[in-house]
């Protein structure tokens, strides 16, 4: 039993059939894949069977690695180039025995090569492949950034100098492994690897009274994952300076940087912003992917009647603004270039002024803003108008200069993409009165606006339905005997438990009727309203409702992102 082939094992356990093995065989057949991720790949049974089946058949125990806390000395046990190889993890160790975590225990070259390279007898343990990459990952960056931080404080108490700090060109490759680097440059790369590992958008260095803490945006949501000893706090920030090319002797003013690296042969932009605190300078890293896959309308949560009124704005917009408004993280930038990538061809001038230039696109002329030269978005606008555009992409609306001026370029045949910070798609309309723009201009330069946030998903792996309260009910508009059920995550190794994995965009989208256009130039709240009502306007609490009924979202997202306002009481 214990050298039983995959295949025959799940064929005598029932869990396959025959005809399917020799399905996944034929698609594995110069793949290079291992039979079980091609059985999983293509449909035919689910991580959870292949666990379950491999639990039962060989009688090894399964471990939940993110729940597991590791000692750093793990890492020690056994090389990481074998962990990365296999995809392995040591979990616990004796003198003469070893606990392997893997996603394939019936993977015996590894089990092999582990027992070689460690001198022990290796005991398997099966696990979620994800969560194994995770935390090989997790425990040998740990691992390097303990290594590293050791170091620092052996040269801070012998009075030397962490290494090189300012030995940085300008196309930096981040590499944690290299041992010729310097531990503040080690421990600094980690972190960024980290960070690119959990795909987080933003890493937070917050100093505080004893220690300074490494937290991750993720999905949204922060994490804490590391803490650097108080002593190794300025090490660090000063590293981050020097990549950035800023003045690290000022600690007393905030300051922005940036630099382009390289982290794992994918090329990335780093933002760098500095905060002085009561504690010392808070730094907070933006990654962005210089050349990432761009969403489709599908992808962004763009599907049903909002995608049908997205594409008709976009289709019949031969001149005039489309607004996307929303706070600070809410996609708005993510459909910004959706649209771009939809619109841009080699027959049109599509000029985008940014701040900064995330995403690198071909033919799009692209505009870094530099507000320190004066190339601000205004003056920047002024001139674009006079480089003979088809489409200009203001990357935000900051001032009332900038919006007139791109107001009155979406009237003289122009179309304008741009963004301005508002709760909704109504309230923007009232933004652009405050800050001074006329409602004629409003009136006949606004083609249609998009409101927007971001939701997190619910993990598809541990979704489980249950019966919603009539609060529940009541707060999404659907009477007491409305939908029967709700869904919601329980947590597993996919999501880190948390219940969610990835997020999606909820919309509201206000087209301009010619009602709705001479209400605006009225100037007349009470009858923008009206119109408002008037034009089909689907209010964005709708298209939670829908997220939510179908399992996609929960109540407790919703109401953690968006305001519940009326919301009509749902017509079956």
């Amino acid at each position: 039993m214990k050298y039983l082939r995959l295949g025959d094992l799940l064929i005598r356990n029932g869990t396959i059939t025959q005809e399917e093995l020799e399905h996944a065989l034929a698609l594995q057949k110069g793949s290079g894949k291992r039979l079980g991720t091609v059985l999983i790949e293509s449909g035919i049974i689910t991580e959870t069977q292949l666990i379950d089946a491999l639990m039962t058949q060989l009688g090894v125990e399964y471990i939940d690695l993110n729940q597991y806390e590791f000692p750093v000395e793990m890492a020690q046990i056994l090389p990481k180039s074998i962990a990365k190889k296999y995809t392995v993890v040591p979990v616990r160790a004796t003198r003469t025995e070893l606990y392997l975590a893997m996603a394939d225990p019936l993977n015996f070259v590894a089990i092999e090569e582990v027992g070689s390279a460690t001198h022990r007898r290796v005991i398997p343990m099966i696990t979620m492949e994800a969560a194994a990459e995770r935390a090989v990952q997790n425990l040998y960056s740990n691992q390097g950034a303990a290594r590293a931080i050791e170091e620092m404080r052996r040269d801070l108490q012998s009075g030397q100098q962490s290494g090189t700090l300012n030995a940085t060109p300008v196309q930096m490759v981040v590499d944690e492994e290299n041992a010729d680097t310097a531990p503040a440059v080690r421990l600094v790369n980690s972190i960024i690897e980290r960070g690119y590992t959990e795909l987080a958008s933003d890493i937070h260095l917050e100093p505080g009274e004893e220690h300074m803490a490494i937290r991750m945006r993720i999905d949204g949501m922060l994490h804490q994952v590391l803490t650097v000893p108080k002593e190794l706090e300025n090490a660090v920030i000063s590293r981050l300076k020097i990549m950035t090319h800023l003045d690290i002797a000022q600690r007393q003013i905030p300051q922005d940087g940036h630099v382009n690296v390289t982290v794992r042969e994918e090329p990335m932009d780093l933002r760098i912003a500095t905060m002085p605190t009561i504690y010392g300078e808070k730094v907070v890293i933006r990654l962005l992917r210089r050349s990432p896959e761009l969403a489709t309308m599908e992808g962004i949560g763009l599907r049903g009647e909002n995608r049908e009124r997205f594409n008709g704005l976009l289709d019949s917009t031969k001149e005039g603004a489309i607004l996307l408004v929303g706070p600070t993280g809410s996609g708005k930038t993510s459909t910004m270039y959706t649209i771009i990538d939809r619109l841009r061809d080699e027959t049109k001038n599509l000029i985008s002024l940014e701040d900064p230039v995330e995403y690198h696109m071909d033919q799009v002329c692209q505009v870094q803003i530099n507000e320190k030269v004066g190339l601000t978005f205004a003056s920047a606008l002024r001139a674009v108008l006079r480089q003979d555009p088809d489409i200009i992409a203001v990357g935000e609306i900051r001032d009332g200069e900038t919006a007139e001026i791109a107001m009155r370029a979406a009237i003289t045949g122009h179309v304008v993409l741009t963004t301005i910070h508002t709760n909704d798609a109504v309230s923007s309309l009232d933004r652009l009165m405050d800050i001074g723009v006329e409602p004629y201009i409003i009136a006949g330069g606004v083609r249609g606006i998009v409101s927007q946030r971001l939701l997190r998903r619910i993990c598809p792996h541990c979704r489980k339905p249950y019966t919603p309260t009539a609060e529940e009910r009541r707060l999404l508009g659907f009477p007491a005997e409305g939908p029967e059920q709700f869904y919601r995550g329980e947590g597993c190794d996919k999501c880190f438990h948390t219940g969610y994995r990835g997020r999606i965009g909820v919309f509201e989208i206000l087209q301009m009727t010619p009602k709705l256009r001479r209400a605006v130039y009225s100037g007349q709240r009470e009858r923008i309203e009206e119109a408002v009502k008037a034009s089909g306007f689907r209010p964005i609490m709708e298209n939670c409702r829908e997220l939510v009924v179908d399992g996609t979202t929960t109540v407790e997202e919703v109401a953690r992102t968006v305001a519940f306002g009326e919301l009509p009481e749902h017509e079956e």
